[in-house]
């Protein structure tokens, strides 16, 4: 195990009704605030009427973002921005799931840089400063809510790159489960694929004597495998919806990364796909992480730990496979017939994607742009190539 420090200031506030103290929570933050918001859903479902109506009890002025996309563009973050300086705004609050949170980010710190927030997503400048950050959480999925994280598209260069910084990690972040129920199955089927994506990406790593931090991915995993399926016949069991939150929160707020280095090249691979061709992030890790998986056991990268996978998560028995690479590749089809039992996309081709030739070498230039990567599996030009053709 690695040495390694650890430190998360957000506050979490956790359980069915909490958004009842949004108001309190409120209190402790500036006058003006930017809300920020999706496509407008938390206004079907009442969020928004509840939301505005706590920050108006705390005294708060209230300006708006409404209709930040599923894949967050840059040109979005640029519009608030403008709102936060016009305004003089002194926090903003996110209303959604990852990628408003996201966007949120790239807001509350682009709006103190001398440049423009594309540099500051590209790692061409550093912040200084940022608006503090609340956060009321619709969707489980990215643990955007209490990490330091954030995705932004560039639709006009068809980039989507991640970024991060301390200062973007949120004050205050409400996870009320309540607020989850109305979520169309799609939606939490992406979000049960991208929180156990977000875990197995750490997982897969070649550090020793990391009993404990495997341990909290594995419960992790178990835990999203057994209450999530509960959730397709009944969307508003509060157990379900309250697990599979938690969840969410854990497998990226440094927990399960303490002591070791994962790998995060699924995460690449899909964020040039769906920067090209705008397809939901978790079905886009549905196709590509098994095709990864079983591109490391083909080059026999530690069958050990795939194997380790399919016993201690799927409960497989290493008596009924001949060694540890059958046994590995026996994890892939557990966690591939998994998914799709939720009735996530097997293929690139569910979504009508066709690589030819010109787009794979586009593919692999995205993914390229910081050179080869990938640290439980190294990966170069080819090998890209070859998972996205296995992809389709």
């Amino acid at each position: 195990m690695n040495p390694f420090q650890y430190y998360n200031p957000t506050m979490l506030i956790f359980g069915p009704g909490k958004l009842s103290l949004l108001a309190k929570q409120a209190e402790t933050m500036g006058e003006k605030v930017l809300l920020v918001y999706g496509g407008g859903s938390i206004k079907t479902h009442g969020v928004y009427e509840r939301v505005i109506q706590a920050l108006q009890k705390s005294g708060k002025q209230v300006f708006e973002l409404s209709g930040v996309e599923p894949n967050p563009r840059v040109s979005t973050a640029r519009k608030g921005i403008e709102l936060c300086r016009n305004h003089q705004i002194d926090w903003v609050l996110a209303v959604g799931g990852g990628s408003v949170i996201d966007c949120a980010k790239a807001i509350a710190v682009g709006c103190t840089i001398d440049a423009d927030v594309w540099d500051l997503v590209r790692s061409k400048v550093t912040a200084r400063s940022a608006l503090p950050l609340g956060v009321v959480l619709t969707l489980a999925a990215t643990g955007s809510e209490m990490n330091p994280y954030s995705v932004i598209t560039n639709w006009e260069t068809n980039e989507k790159i991640g970024w991060g910084s301390p200062l973007a990690i949120p004050k205050f972040s409400i996870l009320d489960p309540e607020l989850t129920y109305t979520l169309p199955h799609d939606q939490t089927v992406y979000g049960v694929v991208d929180i156990m994506s977000h875990v197995l990406e750490q997982y897969f790593h070649h550090q020793e004597h990391t009993a404990i931090t495997d341990g909290f991915c594995e419960t992790i995993l178990r835990s999203v495998i057994e209450y999530a399926p509960l959730l397709k016949d009944d969307p508003n069991n509060e157990d379900s919806r309250s697990t599979i939150m938690h969840a969410g929160t854990v497998a990226l707020n440094g927990i399960t990364s303490m002591g070791t280095i994962g790998d995060w090249a699924t995460h690449n691979l899909e964020h040039a796909v769906s920067a090209i061709f705008d397809i939901p992030h978790g079905g886009g890790l549905a196709i590509l992480f098994p095709v990864w998986i079983r591109y490391a056991l083909d080059r026999g990268t530690a069958p050990k730990k795939v194997a380790q996978l399919g016993i201690n998560v799927f409960g497989l028995k290493s008596t009924d496979f001949k060694d540890e690479l059958e046994l590995g590749y026996a994890t892939i089809i557990a966690l591939e017939k998994f998914w799709r039992s939720l009735g996530a996309p097997a293929t690139l081709s569910d979504y009508q994607i066709t690589l030819d030739d010109a787009i794979l070498e586009s593919l692999a230039d995205k993914t390229l742009i910081r050179g080869p990567f990938g640290r439980f599996q190294k990966l170069d030009r080819a090998n890209i190539i070859e998972i996205y053709r296995r992809a389709q």
